[in-house]
């Protein structure tokens, strides 16, 4: 993976296959920015429509409610890439997006863009992929806010975040732990929410945190509270 002061796009996945002269033509033409932790990189309905490449470091997706309760979308790391609706349908941008780390990121202009998906076909396909996945995610999380309640959302989101522990294949973990600010915005609640739902979890030997690592003790109690509301249990409790 190219380092965060490495001016290139090989480790660009959209990019996997294109011959290395190909590559070194769109670096050209490629405006080159670092950005700094929490700096704001494009601004939701402002009409730029640059594509840009995260060459290093990550950035976030978000949007804020009308009471300005901050939602994450989505969180991009070197390799990926963003920007590409507004590129495609020229309408102004859909979201804000903020640098998570020290970010270089390469801004391609809309019409070099467009030219790209016009004579390569798998990058073409790659694009339509993706969005077909940002839909499907979409209508889950539609669902999710139509039907759940919000601490419902936050055991939902930890259910989504732990993986298997590779050491045990046994226990599910979740390393390193979010934020309760970022559980907060994927779960579309509050960070209040966040701290007394995973309290309670806590209390209930449902989930057991130790140092940056946060174990899943009760699996199978926290599936039964994401797709159910107890009313002996959770929301009444924690609200």
């Amino acid at each position: 993976m190219a380092n965060s002061g490495e001016r290139s796009l090989d480790d660009i996945r959209l990019l996997d296959d294109l011959p290395a002269e190909a590559l070194r033509k769109l670096e050209g033409q490629c405006r080159w920015r670092e950005y700094q932790p929490n700096e704001k990189i494009i601004d939701r309905f402002s009409d730029d429509r640059d594509v840009f490449f995260v060459v290093g470091g990550a950035v976030q997706i978000l949007n804020y409610s009308y009471s300005g309760r901050e939602i994450a979308f989505a969180r991009i790391r070197a390799g990926g890439y963003f920007g590409e609706l507004a590129a495609i349908d020229g309408a102004p941008r859909s979201a804000t997006v903020m640098a998570l780390d020290k970010s270089l990121l390469a801004a391609m202009e809309p019409a070099c863009f467009n030219q790209l998906l016009s004579e390569e076909a798998m990058i073409a396909k790659r694009i339509i992929e993706r969005m077909a996945r940002i839909i499907r995610r979409c209508d889950d999380r539609i669902m999710d806010l139509s039907t759940l309640g919000a601490v419902q959302r936050v055991y939902l989101e930890l259910l989504r975040l732990a993986l298997l522990d590779a050491a045990t294949s046994t226990n599910w973990v979740i390393w390193p732990i979010p934020t309760q600010a970022t559980i907060a915005g994927r779960a579309s609640t509050s960070r209040e929410t966040v701290a007394r739902a995973m309290g309670q979890l806590a209390g209930d030997n449902v989930i057991e945190r130790k140092h940056k690592t946060l174990y899943i003790r009760d699996r199978n109690r926290l599936e039964q509270l994401a797709a159910v509301f107890d009313p002996d249990w959770g929301e009444e409790k924690v609200r």
